[in-house]
């Protein structure tokens, strides 16, 4: 094998590319070389190699250190998980205040009729209301269900944040939402009322899923923390499934776009990725319409 794969090791290990006599599971996250201990430099995500550092340093501003997916690097990569998670308290918070009217005029509905505006008004989805694909995605009744989805979102969303950027995660995760709010406008009845932001959260637990194999990470504490939420998904009354698993899917796909991306052409390939999943999510919903009002 080449220097820049590493030699194979009986053991199935790679050894160090600077330390010929050292097996390792790790690899840069830049030039994807795998690397010792003693090699391992800490990057916002992963490790990179001493070459890739002294690298980018020599580069200087024309050639500025980006992350795995070829972000810019920032001093804060909470930002926009901090600003999520504060949209998602301010709209509870306007729930306790308005009521249940504001979760019947938001909410998650493909097409149901609505007593309280007089004859046969129809609302949802399937009426011309698109934006309630977004919008329940922010919306949460119960401080059970907006805490758990807050947590979820504090415990993944910085690490995503960090290894794809700031542009790329608001993507996967805004995606993620409208996809799981698209399974549940496919498949479940028309007139159920969904909400919450689960869809999204679902969405960053298949791209951290995504990342972490990537990255060589151990699989265990995801797929452990992944199953029980499947287990509870399926198993406890009242949770849309569909959302759950529309958001898992799709995240999954737009992060394994993001990291695997060739450096040469990442940009195009993760814009096309995004615009892939996007064309998915309108051509169901055109279909699911005209099966409901054509």
């Amino acid at each position: 094998m080449t220097e820049q794969q590493g030699q194979q090791q009986p053991s199935g290990l790679a050894v160090c590319y600077r330390h010929q006599d050292r097996e390792t599971g790790i690899r840069c996250t830049r030039c994807e070389r795998p690397i010792c201990p003693d090699c391992m430099i800490s990057a916002s995500v992963g490790y990179q190699c001493p070459g890739c550092v002294r690298g980018a340093s020599a580069a200087g501003r024309g050639s500025a250190p980006r992350t795995l997916a070829g972000g810019s690097l920032v001093a804060d990569t909470r930002l926009v998980t901090k600003i999520i998670l504060a949209l998602n308290v301010a709209v509870f918070i306007a729930v306790l205040s308005a009521g249940d009217r504001l979760v019947t005029d938001l909410g998650m509905l493909g097409h149901a009729w609505d007593p309280s505006r007089g004859g046969w008004d129809f609302i949802g989805v399937a009426d011309g209301e698109w934006y309630r694909m977004l919008t329940s995605a922010f919306l949460h009744q119960e401080i059970w269900h907006v805490g758990f989805n807050m947590l979820g979102l504090w415990f993944l969303g910085p690490q995503l944040e960090a290894a794809l950027g700031r542009l790329r995660f608001t993507a996967l995760y805004l995606i993620s939402a409208l996809a799981g709010s698209t399974l549940s406008y496919v498949l479940a009845a028309p007139n159920q009322l969904s909400l919450g932001a689960s869809g999204a959260i679902f969405g960053l637990f298949g791209a951290t899923a995504v990342l972490m194999r990537r990255m060589n990470y151990d699989m265990r504490p995801i797929g452990i923390l992944l199953a029980i939420n499947l287990l509870i998904t399926f198993t406890w009354s009242g949770i849309a499934w569909q959302a759950h698993i529309g958001g898992l899917v799709a995240g999954a796909v737009i992060a394994y776009g993001m990291v695997h991306a060739p450096r040469a052409r990442r940009t195009p390939v993760q814009v096309l990725t995004c615009v892939a999943v996007l064309a998915v999510i309108v051509i169901a919903c055109v279909v699911r319409t005209q099966q409901l009002v054509g």
